[in-house]
C-alpha cells in the first residue's frame, strides 16, 4: 500500500489519499508534460547523434584546454539543441549570473543603452549592471559605473510583455533588450516562448541591430521551443539547473549567434584567446550526460510543482501559475502571507530532502538581496536549483519559491510533510494563481 511508503515519514493515510486524488485529477496535466518530455528527449537524443558524442572524448583536457573534442561534441550539440549557430558551456562558469554578466559586459559598451524589458532583473543581477534603488552610486565595475545607460519595462498587469512600450523605448543606441523569461522573486507569470517571439518580431521591426538577449534559467526543456528559434540572439543559463540535470557540479552556457558567442567567449577567457581555451578537467562525460537526463528531470519537476499548486491552492494559499496552467519555467511560487508559515514551509522542505534532512534552515542576510532570505536545499551540488529546493525573502506577501525536484515522488513527500506540518488540512478562504 502507498500509506505505508508514506508512514516512516510521518505522512499520515488520509493525506496519503488526498495526494492520490489529486494526481487523479493532475492526469491531463501530467499527460501533457509527458509530451514535452517526450519531444525534447528526442530532440536531445538527435543532436547528440549528429555531433557524434564519443565515449573516448570524455577524458577531458587540462591547462589551456586546446583541441578538446568532448567540448566540442557537446557545445556542437547544444547548439542544435537550443537552435543556435554556436554555444558556449564551460565548467568555469559558476553561476546563471556569471553567464549573464559576461553576456552583458562582452557586448556593451560605454555609451550603448540596456533596455530590460520584462521588469527589474533577478536580484543577483542587479549589481552587475548598476542598478540601486536608494540613491547611491553604482557600484564599481558595474555596467552603469563603465558609461552604460539602463532603462526597464514592466510587464503589463497581466504579465504580457507591453508590446507598445518596448516599441516607443527602442532607439538608436539601444544596444541589447534583455528578456527574463523566468518570474526570479515576483509573483508575476513566466514567458513562454509565444511571448519571446512577439518582443522578437517588435524589436526586429524598430531596431533591427539590437541584440535580444535571454535569461534562459529555470526554462530549459519546460515547452518544445527554446528561445533561439523564435529569433532570439543569445540565450544564457546554468548547468546547475535544468540543462544540467542534476549531475553537473558546476557550469553555464551562452548559445546563439556564433559571432556574439565569440563575443562573450572572450570576456570570459580573454581577447584573442575567446572559445579557444577552458579544460574540461574531465567533466566533460557528467555534462553531457546531465544535459541528456534533462528534459526527464525537468518533467519530474514540472510535475511536482503542479501536485504543489494543486495541494496548496484547495487549501486557500495563492498559488502562481494554478496546477493547470501552460508554463515557462519549472518555478512553483506559494504566497503564505506570513513569515512563520514561509520558514515552516521550508523547513519541512529540507526535511524530506535526501542530503542534509536533519538540518533546520533559518532566514539569513544573503549577499545580492535586500531582505533576509530561507533557503532550503537538501542537494547533492551545492545550490543546484534542478534539485528540490524552496527559498524565499522574509517580506511581505512571504512567498515561497519551490523549484526543482529530481523525482517526483521525493517532492510530493515534501509538500505532504509541509502541508501537515503546516496544518493546512482544514481549507481557508483564498485563491488560486494564473
Amino acid at each position: 500500500m502507498i500509506t505505508q511508503a508514506f508512514a516512516p515519514f510521518g505522512i499520515s493515510p488520509e493525506s496519503v489519499l488526498l495526494s492520490e486524488q489529486i494526481i487523479r485529477d493532475l492526469a491531463p496535466v501530467f499527460a501533457r508534460i509527458d509530451q514535452t518530455r517526450s519531444i525534447n528527449q528526442l530532440r536531445v537524443l538527435h543532436a547528440f547523434h549528429e555531433a557524434r558524442l564519443a565515449e573516448s572524448s570524455f577524458g577531458g583536457s587540462t591547462g589551456y584546454g586546446y583541441d578538446d573534442s568532448g567540448r566540442a561534441q557537446i557545445e556542437t550539440a547544444y547548439a542544435q539543441v537550443f537552435g543556435a549557430e554556436k554555444a558556449l558551456v564551460r565548467i568555469q562558469i559558476s553561476a546563471g549570473t556569471q553567464a549573464l554578466a559576461i553576456c552583458l559586459f562582452g557586448l556593451l559598451r560605454p555609451g550603448d543603452t540596456l533596455l530590460a524589458v520584462t521588469g527589474r532583473p533577478y536580484d543577483t543581477l542587479q549589481a552587475s549592471i548598476g542598478i540601486t534603488d536608494d540613491g547611491s552610486p553604482a557600484p564599481d565595475g558595474s555596467l552603469v559605473d563603465m558609461g552604460v545607460f539602463y532603462r526597464e519595462l514592466e510587464l503589463l498587469p497581466g504579465g504580457s510583455p507591453d508590446l507598445a512600450g518596448i516599441a516607443q523605448a527602442l532607439e538608436s543606441r539601444t544596444k541589447v533588450v534583455f528578456i527574463q523569461k523566468s518570474r526570479g522573486y515576483t509573483t508575476r507569470r513566466s514567458l513562454l516562448t509565444d511571448d519571446i517571439e512577439q518582443i522578437v518580431q517588435t524589436v526586429r521591426q524598430k531596431q533591427p541591430q539590437a541584440i535580444i538577449l535571454v535569461d534562459n534559467c529555470y526554462g530549459e526543456f519546460v515547452e518544445t521551443r527554446e528561445p533561439c528559434m523564435v529569433g532570439a540572439d543569445l540565450v544564457a543559463g546554468s548547468l546547475i539547473k535544468n540543462p544540467g540535470g542534476g549531475l553537473c557540479p558546476s557550469g553555464g552556457y551562452v548559445a546563439g549567434r556564433a559571432d556574439l558567442v565569440e563575443k562573450v567567449a572572450a570576456r570570459l577567457t580573454a581577447p584573442g584567446l575567446g572559445s579557444h581555451v577552458g579544460p574540461t578537467l574531465g567533466f566533460s562525460r557528467l555534462i553531457a550526460q546531465g544535459f541528456y537526463l534533462a528534459p526527464q528531470v525537468v518533467a519530474e519537476s514540472l510535475k511536482g510543482a503542479a501536485f504543489a499548486a494543486a495541494l496548496f491552492g484547495q487549501s486557500g494559499f495563492k498559488t502562481y501559475p494554478a496546477a493547470d496552467a501552460i508554463r515557462g519555467d519549472l518555478v512553483q511560487t506559494l504566497e503564505f502571507g506570513d513569515p512563520d508559515r514561509l520558514v515552516a514551509f521550508c523547513q519541512a522542505i529540507q526535511a524530506a530532502s535526501p542530503v542534509d534532512s536533519f538540518v533546520s534552515p533559518e532566514p539569513w542576510a544573503m549577499p545580492g538581496y535586500d531582505s533576509p532570505v530561507i533557503m532550503a536545499a537538501g542537494a547533492f551540488i551545492q545550490g543546484a536549483s534542478i534539485e528540490l529546493s524552496a527559498d524565499g525573502p522574509l517580506k511581505p506577501p512571504y512567498p515561497a519559491y519551490l523549484q526543482g525536484g529530481l523525482n517526483f515522488e521525493t517532492v510530493r513527500l515534501a509538500c505532504l510533510l509541509a502541508f501537515e506540518r503546516m496544518g493546512t488540512c482544514q481549507p481557508r478562504r483564498g485563491q488560486t494563481g494564473d
